[in-house]
């Protein structure tokens, strides 16, 4: 979710909130079921209005602004494949519905797979469980309770009036928690091992049939001194007779190369922002499918002095470009004298060109010198087979030594990182690590000062007045201490996955790839641990030292944990189906508009002065995996443990809208509009099912709390053997299912030719499995500075030793650089860099 429709969903929790408290007479407390009732159609209401509006805007907005809503397929030669949707309203829908697995594989690669079909997997079983939940535990709980299961489920029933057996403690009535619990349980753990078989087979069969640079790869770290060259590294890998070297690239310190680049690449933006201020470009609006912000501008030949030589050589080729020659030439400031206290203007152009040209020769004789070599290699294998072998394999007997690891692709390495020292490279990530642990555990501290500053008591003592007032409007009254406190809790949470991936990006991880895998883990413990273990299990804690009081003694053991989980769950049951109804229904359709996009745009263009920033506005958004995943996961979690309470069949079934929804949304931005750069070969997915495990334990904690509070010790000892079972299934997942999510397996690979006399397997191009060429994972456009270059790395090398030192992008001049070794342009159909 973006920064703006987490800020909108915060906005909508908190008017929904206030909205329960608008009644003339207080709730009835002696009626426990009419006030969670009237909150949950209130919010159905408001969710329902807020997703229709969305949807239909979007589908009146989408064939106008496909520079926006369409962008992938614009500008991804991957995307080109896919049917074209029609602009017709509702007509797109079908035609996105029936696109199969197949060509999500082929257009958007394995990492947009593996995400579909986990929210496939979760509508599979969250379907078979709300049959269940409405075909059998229903009416159990009905006939026994006469309750529907919405709030409460059964701890109010009165046996002393009417003198009726207390079906609460009922043995007959509480073993149907425990079957349904081992059904739901084996049903989960069949449904991810089908799941994931069908993964692995489709990844091994996927990248087994390639022969890219990338699978042959390997990453070998902890090189002793001894081995310091590529001709010794060489010689040690084929004398272990695994298969012959094709390339190997020695990292080495590069560091003071690349600040010359970076420097390079500010100055030369630079340089085109004072071209541009001199020669007053305009951009001209193309074909009418654009946001509706650009103004076209009639194009003029005419603009320059016929004297003017160099104004003449950047009108080669513009002529979809307007200008306004300005006639004076910008000028800069430069800071000079003791402790640069003294200025003098100068002329800017003159002044960065010539920067630009210092810059240039100390590249150019920088890119001449020898550099110390670090203890990290990029090792190039001549067959995938022997690249596999290596990297399963124990290289040295000595520990931290010659450690070989999957290589990510040439363009997401992150080459600052490769040549930083072991030391200061754990240190960093040690330090991050504590820091995102302090912050996550810590995190909720913030929130009980402003909670208890917002209560009427507190508020009473600071400002009586106040209080009199509020009391006289109690709308106002239940926005100040119910809105506001949800206000600020969702705007703190909104920064987490932000701060989570500034911290990520700190940490010394060798890939972006790497760094997208470690977003999802941290953004996912933050969700579970703050919305949900904090919030449910210590959620009776009124204030800041009733937290850690009650934090003391619900961590004592087992049984207290699971005793305070049930006893909360209860009556959390409407919160948690009022969460789903806002995220489902409510801003799931939110999503297809963008509203980080369309919000950000106008302030871009604003601020958008050269070529170069107006082909970066024309870029397709990005989709970040980190911010989308651990949503979803929690989600799935909250709906696995509530699976059996009497509330499951409402909570399936909004849980279940809320997937539908989001497959059908996800699918189109991961297909059509949105950009998704960092490719793991869909290496979450084990992620994905050890924190689905994870709910799965503490469903069974529930659900053995539940019964061991209703005094059914006998049945709550049953739960026991299962939550054994769930831990050793998810170690023998672990060591049996989950190499196979990371390796390529030798007898995937393709064998269609050996090299004579070793047996060697030899790439084929005929077995090359030809995927679009927008997903040559060895092909990526490369990231430099901040900047997504329109470069595409084809092997193994710091860019900043062979990045083009092309001049300044300019109006009317062609931006496609030279082709040099090692690097391919990179062009979308309508010739625009992306």
């Amino acid at each position: 979710m973006s920064l703006t429709q987490s800020a909108m969903a915060a906005m909508v929790t908190a008017v929904i909130a206030a909205d329960n408290g608008t009644h003339d007479e207080p709730p009835n407390l002696s009626d426990p079921t009419k006030q969670p009732q009237r909150s949950i159609y209130t919010q159905l209401v408001i969710s329902l209005t807020l997703g229709i509006t969305a949807f239909l805007a979007f589908c009146l907005l989408r064939p106008k602004w496909t520079e926006l809503y369409a962008a992938r397929r614009r500008q991804r030669r991957a995307a080109l494949h896919l049917p074209e949707l029609p602009d017709s309203f509702f007509g797109w829908i079908p035609v996105l519905y029936r696109i199969n697995e197949e060509q999500v594989l082929q257009s958007a690669g394995l990492d947009a797979f593996v995400f579909l079909s986990f929210l496939r997997f979760a509508i599979r079983f969250l379907s078979t469980v709300f049959i269940f939940a409405v075909a059998v535990l229903l009416p159990i709980h009905y006939s026994y309770t006469g309750k529907w299961g919405l709030l409460d489920w059964d701890k109010d029933i009165d046996n002393s009036k009417d003198g009726k057996k207390d079906f609460s403690k009922d043995p007959k009535y509480l073993s149907a928690y425990v079957i349904f619990t081992y059904v739901f349980s084996g049903l989960a753990v069949y449904m991810l091992l089908q799941e994931t078989k069908k993964i692995i087979n489709i990844r091994q069969s996927y990248l087994g049939s390639q022969t890219s640079t990338t699978d042959r790869t390997i990453r070998l770290s902890g090189i002793p001194p001894e081995l310091g060259s590529e001709e010794s590294i060489r010689e040690f890998i084929e004398g272990m007779r695994i298969g012959k070297v094709e390339n190997i690239t020695l990292c080495r310190d590069w560091s003071s190369l690349d600040h010359l680049i970076e420097e390079r690449l500010k100055v030369l933006r630079n340089l085109e922002k004072a071209w541009v201020k001199y020669l007053g470009y305009k951009r001209v609006k193309k074909a009418g499918d654009t946001l509706p912000l650009r103004h076209q501008q009639p194009p003029n030949s005419t603009l320059f002095s016929e004297d003017d030589e160099r104004s003449h050589l950047l009108l080669e080729n513009g002529q979809e470009d307007s200008y306004d020659h300005a006639g004076n030439r910008p000028t800069v400031r430069i800071w000079y004298g003791k402790f640069r206290l003294k200025y003098r203007k100068v002329d800017a152009i003159d002044y960065y060109e010539e920067r630009l040209r210092r810059l240039d020769e100390q590249i150019q004789s920088a890119r001449q010198k020898e550099y110390p070599p670090t203890e990290l290699a990029f090792v190039t294998m001549k067959s995938i087979a022997a690249a596999q072998m290596l990297v399963q394999a124990i290289l040295d007997p000595h520990p931290m030594q010659l450690l070989a690891r999957l290589a990510p692709t040439p363009a997401d390495v992150v080459w600052k990182n490769t040549y930083m020292p072991r030391s200061r490279r754990m240190l960093q990530s040690w330090s991050v690590t504590v820091v995102i642990g302090f912050l996550t555990v810590f995190w909720s501290a913030l929130l009980f000062p402003i909670g208890t500053l917002l209560q009427p008591e507190t508020l009473a003592k600071l400002s009586p007045r106040l209080v009199e007032i509020l009391k006289q409007h109690p709308l106002a009254m239940t926005l100040v201490s119910t809105g506001l406190p949800t206000l600020a809790f969702s705007l703190l949470t909104v920064a987490v996955p932000y701060i989570y991936n500034w911290l990520s990006n700190h940490q010394g991880m060798m890939s972006r790839g790497d760094i997208e895998l470690s977003v999802i883990s941290k953004s996912f413990f933050f969700s579970f641990f703050n919305l949900f273990v904090i919030f449910t299990v210590i959620g009776t804690a009124t204030n800041f030292y009733g937290l850690w009081e009650h934090l003391r003694d619900t961590l004592r053991d087992a049984s207290t944990i699971a005793s305070a989980l049930a006893k909360s769950l209860e009556g959390l049951a409407p919160f948690y189906i009022n969460l789903l109804i806002l995220q489902g229904p409510g801003l799931s359709p939110l999503r297809l508009l963008e509203f980080g996009s369309v919000f950000m745009y106008p302030i871009n263009f604003l601020t958008a002065r050269t070529p170069r920033d107006f082909a970066e506005l024309s870029a397709p958004p990005t989709f970040s995996y980190g911010y989308s995943i651990p949503q979803t996961i929690l989600i799935l979690v909250i709906c696995v443990v509530y699976s059996v309470f009497p509330s499951s069949w409402l909570i399936c079934f909004f849980g279940l809208i809320y997937f539908a929804l989001g497959h059908f949304i996800y699918k189109y931005q991961l297909l059509y509009a949105m950009d998704h750069r960092q490719h793991s070969t869909g290496r979450a997915w084990p992620m994905i099912c050890n924190r689905v495990l994870v709910g799965v334990v503490v469903f069974q904690l529930a659900v053995a709390g539940t019964l061991a509070l209703r005094t059914a010790i006998t049945l709550s000892v049953l739960i026991v053997p299962l939550l054994g079972a769930t831990v050793w299934f998810s170690y023998f997942f672990t060591q049996s299912y989950e190499p196979l999510t990371k390796f390529i397996a030798l007898k995937s690979i393709d064998h269609d030719q050996f090299s004579s006399g070793e047996g060697e397997v030899s790439p084929s191009a005929s077995s090359t499995f030809s995927p679009p060429l927008g997903l040559d994972r060895d092909a990526f456009p490369i990231r430099l500075g901040g900047q997504v270059l329109g470069l595409k790395l084809k092997k193994y090398v710091n860019p900043s030793l062979i990045l083009p030192l092309d001049s300044a992008w300019l109006p009317g001049r062609n931006p496609m650089p030279e082709l040099q070794e090692g690097f391919e342009y990179y062009e979308d159909p309508n010739n625009v860099a992306v």
